[in-house]
């Protein structure tokens, strides 16, 4: 089971890696065999490859991303965070997302699964 610190380390490691917009970097957070279904309850990436390829498409269609977390409840091998990402867009939009991921953390910091919940009413347009 994963300390609490190291659930902390992984959200954190999360949170930049997103933020850097490095989708190979992104999908080297997760077990081989990770499970991400974001947002709930959309068809799930299964495996790092899909995992890297939902990544991939979220930087293509941005032009600079911020993951900020606001909150992180670590619990056993959980980590529950509250997440507020801006994307700016092509076309000088930015969209705001605010919303809820759970992760499922291995031992040595690897997310095995993640849930995002957020849905039409958590994402706004500057």
């Amino acid at each position: 089971m994963p300390t609490a610190d190291t659930l902390l380390a992984t959200v954190e490691r999360y949170a930049a890696t997103v933020t850097a917009r490095d989708a190979g970097a992104y999908a080297a957070l997760f077990t081989p065999e990770a499970v991400q279904v974001d947002p709930y309850p959309t068809a799930p990436n299964i495996g790092r490859d899909a995992i890297r390829d939902f990544m991939q498409l979220s930087i293509d269609g941005c032009e600079t991303m911020l993951f900020e977390v606001t909150e992180v409840h670590p619990v056993a091998d959980r980590a529950a965070l509250a997440f507020h990402i801006t994307l700016d867009l092509e076309g000088g939009a930015v969209m705001h997302i605010r919303g809820i991921e759970v992760f499922t953390v291995t031992e040595d910091g690897l997310i095995s699964a993640v849930d995002a919940y957020w849905g039409d009413r958590d994402v706004t347009f500057d």
